[in-house]
């Protein structure tokens, strides 16, 4: 029967435990580390940024928000120490992009959460402020993502543990874009007039891909250029 391919067909599969309001939901998040960071030429988890790693501020600022946190990498790849009770997986599939580091990261949390924000690892300007605006945004939806010019930010989002069979099938019929998963599920279009209150310039959704977007970002944020550090 997969995939879905209306709204409608998500309802049974949800159920009541979709509806849940937004006040109660348990929400962890899901940290993507498992690209090549080929444009930046090194590993971007590992960079430096103030004191500690790009990937340790990232999982500290969720910290301050939701729980638990598991970060997903590629298989053997290494990563920087976390911070206690941060958990790492690996994609069960190498070189398959966001939707398969999706998948891991939700059965991780299957047990614990009824929803995860998802990020990369190379937002070292999130606010924590923003993340909590997200999860609030999810309200009764299956998933609640940014759109900001036109463009879906589908690692700033928040999905509900429940999509993981729509993931999975995704990726058994070798569709690999976020946006076929959003085809296939109610979701919460959350537009920058509603995420500037908490985040001005939308530094949330900054990656880090190039060594210039690491620098203007160490810059914003008052570090040394050079090393990362004050």
């Amino acid at each position: 029967m997969w995939p879905f391919t209306s709204t409608d067909a998500i309802q049974p599969l949800l159920g009541d435990a979709a509806l849940t309001h937004a006040d109660t939901v348990r929400t962890g998040a899901v940290v993507l580390a498992g690209g090549h960071s080929r444009r930046m030429g090194q590993p971007k988890a590992h960079l430096h940024f103030g004191s500690e790693t790009m990937l340790h501020r990232v999982v500290r600022i969720l910290q301050q928000v939701v729980a638990p946190i598991v970060v997903v990498s590629a298989p053997g790849q290494s990563l920087p120490p976390l911070p206690p009770g941060v958990r790492q997986t690996s994609d069960a599939v190498p070189d398959r992009g966001p939707l398969e580091g999706l998948a891991a990261g939700l059965g991780a949390l299957q047990a614990e959460c009824d929803a995860v924000y998802v990020c990369s690892c190379d937002v070292p300007l999130l606010r924590a402020a923003f993340v909590r605006k997200m999860v609030e945004l999810l309200n009764n939806h299956h998933i609640a993502v940014p759109r900001v010019g036109g463009y879906h930010h589908p690692l700033a989002a928040v999905y509900r543990i429940e999509v993981l069979p729509y993931v999975e099938a995704l990726l058994a019929t070798n569709r690999l874009r976020p946006a076929f998963l959003f085809e296939q599920t109610d979701v919460r279009i959350v537009e920058s007039s509603e995420l500037i209150g908490v985040d001005p310039q939308l530094d949330s959704l900054r990656n880090c891909n190039h060594p210039e977007d690491y620098h203007a970002a160490l810059a914003q944020a008052g570090f040394d250029l050079k090393t990362g550090d004050l």
